[in-house]
């Protein structure tokens, strides 16, 4: 069975990652998002097991103990982490799967999963990243600040990507991402096609 491509997707908070993640989820078929785990409170709105496996700051250290994590980070004084079991077993089984992290721990992943594609979102404007963390209605000023403050660094390393996407028009974005994922499916050597090859070249 061919195996399934690791992406990497980073950005900094308020670019749109999250949306067009989802998106490529509903349209693209044999792909399948990584669930983090995180010691975050639920925002409103999220399910346990559907946005995040949201776990005790006690659970998510002994699973780092455990080497349980392919990465793992502290972002805003919350811990996050990737169940590496879940990621190889989805990909031994001929998915494609889409990893949601930050330039710190795609650094780390890329080390352990040489194949994988990276893809870096950027915002059009720093003005449009914060107006955007503003709609979500979810953050205090103070945290949107502290955000678009840590949003420079963050997008320094876009550089470290294979692909860039700017999230100017989301449709056009979606489009791009499809399109990366679409071209690494066909990409050479062929993986999945090989009864069809045989076929046609006996």
């Amino acid at each position: 069975m061919a195996q399934g491509t690791l992406f990497i997707i980073s950005a900094p908070s308020g670019a749109g990652k999250t949306s067009l993640v989802s998106e490529i989820l509903m349209r693209m078929d044999n792909i399948q998002a990584s669930i983090s785990h995180t010691t975050r409170a639920a925002r409103t709105g999220e399910e346990d097991g559907v946005n995040y496996h949201f776990v005790s700051q006690q659970t998510f250290q002994s699973m780092v103990t455990e080497d349980a994590f392919l990465e793992h980070a502290e972002v805003f004084g919350n811990f996050y982490g990737t169940s590496k079991q879940w990621v190889q077993d989805t990909l031994n089984a001929g998915i494609d799967v889409i990893l949601e992290i930050d330039w710190q721990g795609a650094e780390q992943v890329r080390q352990q999963f040489v194949q994988s594609k990276s893809i870096f979102i950027l915002p059009p404007s720093k003005q449009a990243l914060a107006d955007r963390l503003n709609e979500r209605g979810q953050d205090d000023v103070e945290v949107i600040n502290k955000r678009v403050a840590a949003a420079t660094e963050e997008m320094s390393h876009y550089i470290e990507a294979d692909y860039l996407v700017i999230n100017d028009n989301f449709d056009l974005a979606l489009e791009q991402l499809k399109s990366i994922i679409s071209a690494q499916r066909c990409k050479m050597p062929v993986q999945g096609h090989e009864k069809l090859l045989s076929d046609l070249l006996s």
